[in-house]
């Protein structure tokens, strides 16, 4: 049998033999680059509502809107008057929701993510108004759900997972922690369904694909996680956080190349670069879809700051961890969407815009909770207040525009 050191010392040179030069330099860049990671108890009660929002942010919210200031009465009325808060809403769910490759074919996809996003609104609508027909229209449209679905298939089945299992987790915690009057035993068919049907989907991640999608399964899994009061999982959220995050935003101390996703392929040096979509030059704050495209990247984004937020009210603070990633990321990107030329070495000059309304939370926490400067991303949030919804992203000018 082979010592311990001896077989460590093995691996570690066949790793560093399969991921090349930089890639190598980059495996063995000492620990302590990498910011104090903070860990909550084991044995931590999780706090409730405790999935994006608190039960302090709820309360500010609806105090802000009932005194009718700005951005927040603006951004509640948008979404009082879309098409998601409205009492009429009529769930559609599937037992089996195929989603393709761009969600073609389209069976129930769509459906899903907006039951869902109309399930949180609902939650929201709630809590600011504290009439009982939106809370009782969020639980009709998950019992509805809870009650028919069996599974997601076809190739986008994880991320459709994690576009939906996003907001059902946020509606589901808001309406259970805030007197909606959910019946026990639908909640407990809720918590099956997340459990059986979404989590271990969830939580298995997604390596190998464009970032984005790890970053949004994680994103779902933390929340449900914490629905659920689910330790083990949350923390297996975290860890694919720590894991995606690194391998998603570039900084130099990173080395010459990228950091690879933890437990795929991309590990070489070609393989690395094929991944970033061909990009050979590596710059703080540029992402892995960024030459694909901003949409994307967002999500991207956005995701990872979802789960860091949700993360916070649970005592763990991912954003001290990620705070040089995200912040140089969201300023990169904000100065090219405000319109700064993109020079020949960033995606051969030519970038495709359009970062969507992904910048609220972030922006909140590291400027207005911290006080870092983010000139291009407040020139960019404010510009475009308040931020509606779409797949995962829903009010966050509503839910995150000043609140402590």
């Amino acid at each position: 049998m082979i010592p311990s050191r001896i077989r460590l010392t093995l691996a570690t040179s066949l790793a560093l033999g399969l991921l090349g030069t930089g890639a190598a330099a980059l495996a063995t860049q000492p620990a302590k680059s990498e910011p104090e990671r903070t860990q909550a108890a084991p044995s931590a009660a999780f706090k409730h509502p405790g999935v994006l929002v608190g039960k302090g942010q709820l309360d500010f919210v609806r105090t802000k809107v009932q005194a009718g200031s700005q951005p927040w009465k603006s951004a509640y009325d948008a979404m009082r008057t879309s098409r998601y808060a409205s009492l009429s809403w009529k769930p559609r769910p599937r037992a089996d929701v195929e989603c393709g490759s761009g969600s073609n074919p389209n069976h129930g996809c769509s459906d899903e993510r907006d039951d869902a996003l109309a399930a949180y609104t609902d939650a929201l609508m709630w809590t600011v108004t504290g009439d009982k027909r939106y809370a009782k229209k969020s639980i009709e449209i998950m019992d509805a759900w809870s009650a028919t679905i069996k599974r997601h298939s076809n190739s986008n089945a994880p991320l459709q997972t994690g576009w939906a299992g996003a907001s059902f987790s946020r509606a589901a915690e808001i309406v259970r922690h805030t007197n909606g009057g959910w019946p026990a035993s639908r909640v407990d068919r809720f918590k099956k369904v997340l459990r059986e049907v979404y989590l271990p989907i969830l939580v298995a991640g997604q390596p190998n694909k464009n970032g984005n999608w790890e970053l949004i399964m994680t994103d779902a899994a933390m929340g449900i996680a914490v629905f659920l009061d689910d330790r083990t999982s949350f923390d297996k959220a975290v860890k694919l956080w720590r894991g995606r995050l690194p391998a998603y935003v570039y900084l130099k101390s990173d080395g010459d190349l990228p950091k690879p996703p933890p437990g795929g392929n991309k590990n070489t040096k070609d393989k690395l670069i094929a991944y970033w979509q061909g990009q050979k030059v590596f710059a703080d704050g540029l992402a892995q879809e960024t030459c694909r495209d901003f949409g994307h990247t967002g999500w991207g984004l956005d995701a990872a700051v979802h789960a860091a937020e949700t993360a916070r009210l649970q005592g763990v603070d991912l954003y001290k961890e990620g705070r040089a990633r995200l912040t140089k990321a969201l300023e990169f990107h904000a100065a090219y969407e405000l319109g700064a030329t993109a020079p020949s070495w960033l995606c051969g000059g030519t970038l495709h815009k359009g970062l969507g309304p992904t910048q609220e939370i972030v922006f909140n926490h590291y400027h207005g909770r911290l006080g870092v400067a983010m000139p291009k991303t407040q020139k960019l949030v404010e510009a475009r207040r308040p931020a509606g919804a779409n797949y995962f992203l829903a009010w966050e000018t509503l839910t995150h525009a000043g609140t402590p």
